[in-house]
């Protein structure tokens, strides 16, 4: 079995992640790339993306599978079906420090290539321009206690004097 053929470790890492985000008390969210293939709210769709909240408190019945992500949520007090296929999320991190993964961005088949494309991504409309190229809408930051790659661990920025507070009346 060569790696073409290997199955995705795309849901593992969710699945880790996620596991990751709920033992320490974070909120994971997943950021989604989204086409015909993605079942979520499209009024709460930015750019060809949306971004959710897949903790235990937000969510009902959720299931991390090896093909999609589905579970049940409410968007405006109104409970809807969520389902994403695996292939269509583009990183998963926790809200409160932004320590995740990002993951590739599908690529979808031009007309003409011959080249094959994901089963997904080729279903997608090809009008749509958030799938058409790749792109980076995610950017991860690393926690701020982590050393730079020259070694010199950044400091915080100075501190403006400190002047002694003052009331002012209004009559």
């Amino acid at each position: 079995m060569n790696a073409l053929e290997s199955p995705s470790t795309r849901p593992y890492l969710i699945r880790a992640l996620y596991e990751w985000c709920t033992d320490h008390a974070f909120t994971p969210f997943i950021a989604v790339l989204v086409d015909a293939t993605v079942q979520v709210p499209r009024e709460y769709v930015q750019n060809g993306e949306i971004v959710l909240n897949v903790s235990f408190d937000a969510t009902s019945g959720l299931k991390l599978g090896n093909e999609f992500i589905e579970f049940k949520a409410r968007f405006g007090g109104v409970p809807r079906d969520i389902c994403v296929p695996v292939d269509r999320v583009l990183a998963i991190y926790a809200r409160e420090n932004g320590q995740g993964m990002a993951f590739p961005v599908p690529v979808t088949q031009e007309a003409g290539d011959d080249a094959p494309a994901a089963a997904p991504a080729a279903a997608a409309p090809p009008a749509e321009p958030a799938a058409a190229a790749p792109r980076s809408g995610i950017q991860l930051v690393p926690a701020t206690s982590d050393a730079e790659d020259d070694g010199h661990v950044p400091t915080d920025p100075p501190s403006p004097p400190r002047k002694r507070p003052a009331l002012k009346r209004i009559k």
